[in-house]
């Protein structure tokens, strides 16, 4: 990072993330997103995600302030300072998921995940999906609400929530984890290493249909959804020394 780094100043469309982002500007400039060296990202978790996803394919560092209601990949705001942290934060890497959705329709749909990719049912009635890894068919029909793929950093998140594990940083692993599983009633997920490949086959669609979210990205009516993890692409988050992300996960499986 360079003594005086051209920082590219992004905020969501909260009061409280517009007035950061005027103060700062005013105190620090601004520059293109392309013309950056790092990029100031403002505002909670869901403003991080949307960042990575527009900005993510520049190869630009992202220092992120909280100033939103979830901001676990975020830094504490101070108005003061910026450049000083700048030069002593950490880097995380991260390789998000990559995702191929087929739909009834017979389209093609791909995104990425920096959090989890998820397979959610549309109506009231009990999704069946079958499980292949790496080719393989791991479970023949799983009833549920639901069931997803987490990466470490968004282990913490709805993973979490749903019961799954929490990974950490760096364990080059992913969670397979249910939601709200009926049969078989005893199955948890399991912990996969990152290179494997997870297929979900919707089982009778049209009468159960399915939706899957990658991060906000959602795509309705699929029959068929293969994940993976990125090989060619990363992002770095910048976190404060104080505060950072490895540390953050690991303190989360303590709390109680």
């Amino acid at each position: 990072m360079p003594p005086n780094p051209r920082i590219a100043f992004l905020a969501s469309a909260a009061p409280g993330a517009q007035e950061a982002l005027a103060a700062l500007v005013e105190r620090h400039g601004t520059c293109p997103v392309q013309e950056a060296d790092v990029i100031c990202s403002l505002g909670g978790d869901g403003f991080m995600l949307q960042t990575l996803h527009r900005h993510g394919g520049l190869g630009k560092p992202v220092y992120g302030m909280k100033l939103g209601t979830v901001g676990f990949l975020m830094n504490h705001y101070r108005a003061e300072g910026l450049l000083e942290r700048l030069a002593a934060a950490e880097p995380a890497i991260l390789r998000p998921l990559e995702m191929v959705a087929q739909t009834e329709s017979g389209s093609t749909v791909g995104s990425l995940a920096y959090n989890e990719v998820s397979l959610l049912r549309q109506t009231r009635q009990a999704a069946h999906i079958r499980i292949d890894l790496n080719g393989q068919q791991r479970l023949d029909e799983l009833i549920c609400d639901g069931v997803m793929v987490a990466t470490p950093a968004g282990s913490t998140a709805y993973n979490f929530s749903a019961h799954g594990p929490i990974l950490p940083l760096g364990s080059q692993t992913i969670a397979l984890t249910p939601i709200a599983a009926f049969r078989p009633r005893r199955w948890r997920g399991a912990i996969l290493k990152a290179e494997t490949e997870v297929r979900f086959e919707v089982l009778d669609p049209y009468k159960r249909p399915v939706s899957v979210t990658a991060d906000s990205h959602e795509t309705r009516d699929v029959v068929e959804v293969v994940i993976r993890e990125s090989r060619d692409r990363t992002v770095t988050l910048l976190f404060d020394p104080e505060h950072n992300l490895e540390e953050r996960i690991l303190s989360e499986q303590f709390v109680v």
